[in-house]
């Protein structure tokens, strides 16, 4: 198998950028091996654990749990589990949020979720994003001899009213208006509209959701 070469040294940091963290949250490069950004995917990851260990008849342990993950979230948060998150502090969520088994959110960017949104089962929210070349993106050796690379984030925001159908995937960058369903199985890579249908791979917005769509005239009603 042959391999790309260039001229173009892989990416690596000036020295005169802010912390990893900044970066991280403002969608630039940054080191993912910073001591810093490990202690808080190790804190995620440990509340994430005792969340998912945790039987839902514990309601008020499961709350307490979801509280210090996700700080001031919106009132009536339901996750099934089990839940798994890159750092939690970087979702928000408002009210009567509801998500089904197995929800992956890699929020090393802002995730913003909003008010009576439902989560099918086996949805990935992912904002981690990684450079093309794999010149750049390939771990390297630091001179303390760990493994390091870099990676960036891009933000990702769901309206409110929303429908995420099982086994959905949310790129980083997109935004999906209020009021729309997500197909199962969709990857979402650009942003939709307000009352969209968007189905597919790429999701792509099949129709607009209207007074035509309203229960009182379906066959399930």
């Amino acid at each position: 198998m042959s391999y790309t070469t260039s001229a173009i040294s892989p990416y690596e940091p000036d020295g005169t950028a802010c912390d990893n963290l900044s970066l991280m949250t403002s969608g630039h490069l940054y080191d993912s091996s910073d001591p810093r950004l490990c202690d808080m995917r190790a804190r995620a990851a440990d509340l994430c654990e005792r969340l998912n260990s945790t039987p839902r008849i514990r309601a008020r342990e499961r709350g307490d749990i979801l509280s210090s993950l996700f700080p001031g979230h919106g009132a009536d948060l339901d996750i099934t589990g089990p839940l798994h998150v890159d750092y939690g502090v970087n979702t928000s969520l408002g009210e009567r949020v509801y998500a089904n088994y197995n929800l992956t959110i890699l929020d090393c960017a802002e995730v913003t979720i909003g008010d009576d949104v439902m989560i099918g089962p086996n949805t990935s929210i992912l904002t981690a994003m990684h450079p093309m070349r794999w010149q750049d993106r390939d771990a390297r050796t630091s001179p303390d001899g760990h493994l390091h690379n870099y990676e960036y984030a891009l933000p990702i925001t769901i309206g409110p009213h929303c429908w995420i159908g099982g086994c959905a995937t949310i790129l980083g960058g997109v935004t999906i208006g209020a009021g729309c369903v997500i197909g199962a199985g969709a990857v979402v890579t650009r942003n939709i509209p307000d009352n969209s249908v968007a189905v597919g791979n790429p999701a792509r917005v099949s129709r607009s959701i209207d007074n035509h769509d309203a229960a009182c005239f379906q066959n399930y009603a």
